[in-house]
């Protein structure tokens, strides 16, 4: 017998209802509230103010001219910073472009990431690639790539190779709800149920492909339900409530050292600014659907459990924000003084031995004439 479109949406809300812990009044679910110091906590409030900050300082400076680019995730540091978290120091991380917050709480310095931002002669991608298009090899995140979806296969493989290498690695990657409509998730996503990867595939589903709504992406209820055809465990969250977001990736992790597979994760959030700094989001969407989300933005969540349980007052809370606005304002002077990188460094890391060809195109560089700077 045919079952309706209503039924099945019917049932894919059941079988993946939100996970939340928070409640609107600042108070949590005991019975599914992660293990988290005060400690622990104030350092995620911090981690996500320093985010918001350094993505608002960055957006002023390339509408000033000083970046050429930046894409941010204000609205959205719950759902990085708290996934992020609960990976270990040996786990990789594969990130999309908005993950700032992940490779700083990962331990990217803000010099570092403010390096990339200025494409100087100390970026650790020497200038190769866009601003917000980093790497960071020594906590084990490969480079960002512009192409929608790639890094989910990446990742996948990586996983694929930790479990035949019979370490307890486990590989997140993130992505966009756009992302899922490309031959990527599905390669990756095929491949990670078959071979019971360790991998988890964190969706950011932030309600807006740059001006592509979700409902234009798929006629599924959810992006979670996607994950019955893989063979794969799926789960909805909040994320803006940043202890849901680290309640379901800790047990993702859990599950996949045990050897039992990936996990796709939908964080359900919501985009508050543009797509990038290329976007005006006032085009295609009205204040309107935007104003309900600014009342359950994550920083604002977390200020009010923090209040409620007495950990934090207005005092403390402007002394967190003049410390993170002072590091912002430290790192992007820092940057911005560094030269670029030399115009022969694009000979570099190319190849292991550099070959004749490149030889002469490298002493033909050096011996044109230059404009003066450079």
């Amino acid at each position: 017998m045919a079952v309706s479109r209503n039924e099945v949406d019917r049932q894919a809300h059941a079988e993946f209802p939100l996970v939340t812990v928070m409640r609107d009044d600042g108070s949590v679910d005991g019975s599914v509230m992660p293990k988290l110091s005060q400690d622990e906590i104030l350092g995620l409030y911090r981690a996500m103010v320093l985010n918001r900050i350094l993505d608002e300082r960055l957006t002023t400076l390339q509408r000033q001219g000083r970046i050429g680019f930046h894409i941010g995730s204000v609205g959205e540091e719950a759902a990085i910073i708290g996934s992020s978290f609960a990976l270990e120091p040996n786990d990789w991380l594969f990130p999309c472009y908005r993950e700032a917050g992940a490779a700083l709480v990962r331990g990217m310095t803000l010099d570092q990431f403010c390096n990339n931002m200025f494409g100087n002669a100390e970026d650790p991608v020497r200038g190769r690639q866009m601003p917000c298009h980093w790497f960071d090899r020594a906590h084990n995140m490969p480079s960002v790539s512009s192409p929608i979806g790639t890094q989910i296969s990446h990742a996948v493989g990586a996983a694929m190779a930790s479990r035949i290498k019979g370490d307890k690695n486990v590989h997140l990657v993130y992505f966009g709800e756009g992302a899922t409509s490309s031959n990527e998730f599905h390669v990756g996503a095929n491949f990670a149920g078959v071979f019971k990867a360790p991998a988890i595939l964190f969706c950011r589903n932030n309600q807006w492909a740059i001006s592509v709504p979700f409902h234009r992406q798929t006629g599924s209820e959810s992006v979670a339900v996607k994950s019955l055809a893989y063979g794969i465990e799926g789960v909805r969250v909040d994320g803006n409530d940043i202890f849901a977001v680290i309640k379901v990736t800790r047990d993702a992790i859990a599950r996949a050292r045990k050897g039992d597979g990936a996990t796709l994760i939908e964080a359900y959030t919501y985009r508050l600014s543009g797509h990038s700094t290329s976007d005006d989001p006032r085009v295609y969407r009205k204040d309107t659907e935007v104003e309900p989300w600014l009342k359950k933005e994550p920083i604002a969540r977390v200020k009010k459990f923090l209040t409620k349980k007495g950990w934090l007052d207005d005092a403390a809370d402007e002394k967190i924000r003049g410390a993170c606005n002072e590091l912002v304002l430290a790192a992007v002077a820092k940057a911005e003084k560094i030269e670029p990188p030399p115009l022969e460094s694009m000979f570099e890391d190319v190849y292991e031995t550099m070959p004749d060809t490149l030889k002469v195109q490298l002493a033909e560089l050096k011996a044109a004439p230059r404009w003066k700077g450079h």
